[in-house]
């Protein structure tokens, strides 16, 4: 007869559930870990694209600050500077013979009513349009009012802004008043005047 004995130091245990609640916490960790490496791996790639756009941007800026400064370079030239001038002052005279002048004083005088003359007129011409600083003197305070309704209501002046207003001292076939005013002026066409004074009236 033949007697089984276990020789073993301590007797054998079932690791089936160490093994089964070890590869339910390692397999989604080893998930994790691949995660983590592959944004790595992203987050490198992308700052690498980063810093090349960046190294790009700043070789154009670098360009054009170059540029700039050979342009700033240009143009602090005497002879730069001699033909700008030059340009500028021809673009203004062509401007200023192209500008009908004789329409302008046409249209100031038929706005000017009785007991209201211009004392000074500076126009100086900008983009097409006539700045027009005037000083006119007036008989009467109504005739000075009735001139700035009618320069209000006039299509070829806008921008209406009275400076100063003083009142020297009176005496004979002085004005009673004396007004500073600033106007812009803008060629219209006969018809096209007529036709906003009849819808203004309206």
């Amino acid at each position: 007869m033949r007697a089984q004995l276990n020789l073993a130091s301590s007797p054998l245990q079932n690791n089936r559930r160490f093994f089964t609640a070890a590869a339910v916490v390692g397999i989604p960790a080893l998930a994790l870990f691949v995660m983590l490496c592959m944004k790595v791996v992203h987050d490198r790639a992308a700052s690498g694209e980063r810093r090349e756009e960046t190294a790009r941007i700043e070789k154009e800026m670098a360009g054009f600050q170059a540029q700039r400064r050979d342009l700033e370079a240009a143009f602090a030239d005497p002879a730069t500077k001699s033909i700008t001038q030059r340009a500028a002052f021809l673009n203004k005279i062509i401007d200023q013979r192209s500008f009908p002048w004789t329409q302008f004083f046409l249209d100031l005088e038929r706005r000017l009513p009785g007991g209201v003359r211009v004392l000074s007129i500076n126009p100086e011409l900008s983009g097409g349009l006539v700045q027009v600083k005037m000083q006119i003197g007036a008989l009467s305070d109504k005739s000075k009012l009735d001139f700035l309704k009618s320069l209000e209501a006039a299509p070829e002046f806008s921008n209406l802004e009275v400076v100063s207003e003083t009142r020297p001292a009176k005496g004979e076939d002085r004005d009673v008043v004396e007004v500073s005013l600033n106007a812009v002026y803008r060629a219209v066409s006969p018809l096209a005047a007529k036709a906003a004074e009849a819808g203004g009236g309206q």
